[in-house]
């Protein structure tokens, strides 16, 4: 299996997924620094919210095969820039998070990650385990 990196703002379900991947109960769980795992790469949501910890995400890319750049479908705006998956060595994939939300916007969550640059999006409600398969089975695929 290839090792996943997620990156996306606090809040927008990271932990939560993981958990989900790993077939974990889901329990709140504050990611207060990076986790990494021979699978896994957790990343706390300010260091893409900052740009004094951004560069740490760069860095642990390289140690993943799979950028999952990770959007909360009611999130109000996007911190991930127009294009950025162009400067990626690695896959990259969008994940849209939260689908289930009665504020959801998984249409303009997508088109914020397409403007991104990704070409492969999955739609994820980690409580109900809906889309966490997909991700599963192209990381193992890919």
């Amino acid at each position: 299996m290839k090792k996943l990196i997620l990156i996306g703002r606090s809040e927008s379900g990271k932990t939560t997924l993981m958990q989900a991947l790993r077939g974990e109960d889901i329990h709140y769980e504050k990611t207060q620094y990076v986790n990494n795992s021979d699978i896994w790469i957790d990343t706390p949501g300010e260091y893409l919210q900052s740009k004094h910890l951004g560069g740490a995400l760069a860095v642990y890319s390289y140690e993943a095969d799979v950028v999952g750049l990770l959007i909360s479908a009611t999130e109000p705006f996007s911190l991930i820039s127009p294009n950025v998956v162009s400067m990626c060595t690695r896959d990259v994939i969008g994940i849209i998070t939260k689908i289930d939300h009665p504020d959801a916007n998984i249409a303009l969550a997508t088109r914020w990650l397409e403007l991104a640059g990704c070409k492969k999006i999955f739609k994820v409600n980690s409580i109900h385990s809906e889309g966490v398969q997909e991700i599963l089975d192209y990381l193992k695929d890919s």
